[in-house]
């Protein structure tokens, strides 16, 4: 900073004089002097005209790549950086292990040297796939933007162009540590891709669809069990291959299947309905594929990722507490359901609702309320709800049209009757979304538990709460909570929360975890990446 200072001052006495020298001649004694032109490097002459120098990849360079490549060598010099044979084979190489990262090193193919190419387009082709790689591999290939939207609360606040030139300059000292540094370091997306590169260059394992039919449960027998005892033992759940064509449902069996719907974000229980059945017949091929479509959504999530917060996994309905980049503590949520989507999102938990009422929002007022009062007259005093008009001033329910009941509000007082529970944790956000308790807690025990109309319900709100509050603010929230009194209670130190979406990641213990693709989006993704089948 004080080198800059140092030549913005020299620069000013060196122009000082010759500005009052100016002043002192009449306007009309003063020199007309042209601009001196600007030469261009020779590099930078070939990117200006870059349609004309280099058809052959030029259609193929945007706005964005091509600021990135005149910046990338001007940051070097403006000289050709791929004469060095040694150079071009080391970022040969860290093209080829994207493959590990799900990314197809095709896409960055370097060109052919000939004796009739031209030397600078090849360089600057060069250039442009290597930047590529390393722009898809922090960031993804895809726009997240297109495919899965998240919301901020806050712009980011890197400047892509910026971290990728970073990358790119270690890379022409150090290749292998410039694609280390641009791999996501988030131990999510490091233990996926250990997983998805031991897996991709094995042979898939075979086995026939489990046949739809009635519920199964321990106990019962069915012919569907020789086939299910094979679809588990190829699948790792059972220690040895099942013999003959036994048709009960027998205990260990019964067990590799309450395994496999533990990792598979089912409900536990060993009873084998469509859900289950759906989760077994998905093929290796698909397994595979969600595990390289998941390292693409890591490499976005990556970007919002901080080592101290909530995250919130929508698919698995699950929730971490995160410190110093570990998570110390989960918990299970229920989410929203297909039509009412829990959005995508980073914000910071502000403040907490104890004892809130609850005003309906707008949606679930028109499909589910309304109709349902319409229904039966004492549906309002059952569900102790208030009729408000729009400036919150209670309003006679008899005196509503309720065919066309105009603007009001419908609240309901707190309560433990009330669908937010005890405690909410609010957000700042467009959708009205937030983290609450709730009275539904036997869902907590199904499997996929997508049930909301988009807020996320929390299994251990108190438990949550103890994590996100000093010792001193935990004592006062529960003497809140005693009173029964609705309170807002600002947090003195906001928490970082992000709600994102996968279906499958690895645990602690180095197992994959998959969970149900509530909202069908795995196969857009996988056919946006490339499906490979």
């Amino acid at each position: 900073m004080f080198k800059k200072h140092a030549c913005y001052l020299s620069l000013c006495l060196i122009v000082a004089p010759l500005v009052a020298a100016a002043d002192e001649l009449p306007l009309e004694a003063l020199p007309v002097v042209a601009p001196a032109p600007v030469a261009l490097a020779p590099v930078q002459q070939v990117l200006a005209q870059l349609p004309g120098v280099c058809p052959g990849f030029a259609a193929q360079v945007d706005a964005a790549a091509l600021t990135r490549l005149q910046a990338f060598y001007q940051q070097q010099g403006d000289t050709p950086l791929w004469t060095a044979d040694e150079r071009r084979q080391g970022l040969n190489t860290q093209l080829q292990l994207l493959a590990d990262d799900g990314l197809d090193p095709d896409h960055y193919r370097l060109p052919t040297a000939d004796a009739t190419s031209n030397v600078l387009c090849s360089d600057i082709d060069t250039s442009r796939h290597y930047l590529q790689a390393l722009q898809d591999l922090h960031y993804g290939r895809l726009q997240q933007s297109r495919f899965e939207p998240l919301w901020h609360s806050q712009p980011p606040s890197v400047d892509p162009t910026l971290e990728v030139l970073a990358f790119a300059a270690t890379g022409l000292r150090d290749m292998a540590q410039a694609f280390d540094q641009a791999r996501p370091s988030a131990d999510l997306y490091r233990s996926l891709r250990n997983v998805y590169a031991r897996v991709r260059q094995q042979p898939l394992p075979q086995w026939d669809a489990i046949a739809s039919g009635a519920l199964l449960r321990p106990g019962m027998e069915d012919p569907r069990v020789p086939e299910l005892a094979r679809r588990l033992f190829h699948g790792g759940y059972l220690a040895s291959e099942p013999k003959g064509s036994a048709k009960q449902y027998r205990p260990e069996l019964v067990n590799a299947v309450k395994a496999f719907q533990l990792s598979h974000s089912l409900q536990s229980d060993g009873v084998i309905g469509a859900g289950t059945v759906a989760e077994l017949n998905i093929s290796p091929a698909m397994r595979r594929e969600q595990l390289r479509i998941n390292l693409e959504r890591f490499r976005w999530l990556a970007q919002d990722l901080e080592p101290e917060g909530v995250l919130v996994n929508v698919a698995a309905a699950q929730l971490s507490v995160y410190q110093s980049g570990i998570p110390v503590w989960q918990t299970r949520l229920q989410v929203g359901r297909a039509e009412r989507q829990t959005p995508l999102l980073k914000s910071r938990i502000t403040r907490l609702t104890l004892n809130p009422t609850w005003t309906i929002p707008p949606t679930i007022m028109r499909e589910d309320k309304l109709p349902a009062i319409r229904l039966n007259p004492e549906y309002l005093r059952q569900q102790n709800l208030q009729v408000l008009d729009p400036e919150g001033r209670p309003l006679a329910p008899e005196q509503i049209d309720w065919a066309r009941p105009g603007n009001i509000l419908l609240r309901q007082q707190a309560g433990p009757h009330n669908p937010l529970g005890k405690i909410v944790m609010r957000f700042p956000n467009p959708y009205s979304v937030y983290l609450h308790d709730t009275p539904s807690q036997p869902l907590f025990t199904k499997g996929p538990r997508a049930f909301s109309s988009g807020c996320v319900r929390v299994e251990q709100p108190l438990l949550l709460r103890d994590w996100l509050v000093s010792p001193a603010e935990r004592a006062r929230t529960d003497e809140l909570l005693a009173t029964g009194v609705t309170h807002e209670f600002r947090l003195a130190t906001p928490v970082p929360v992000l709600l994102g979406y996968w279906t499958v990641e690895v645990d602690r213990q180095g197992g994959v975890v998959y969970a149900p693709d509530i909202y069908g989006r795995d196969l857009l993704l996988m056919k946006a990446m490339g499906r490979v089948l």
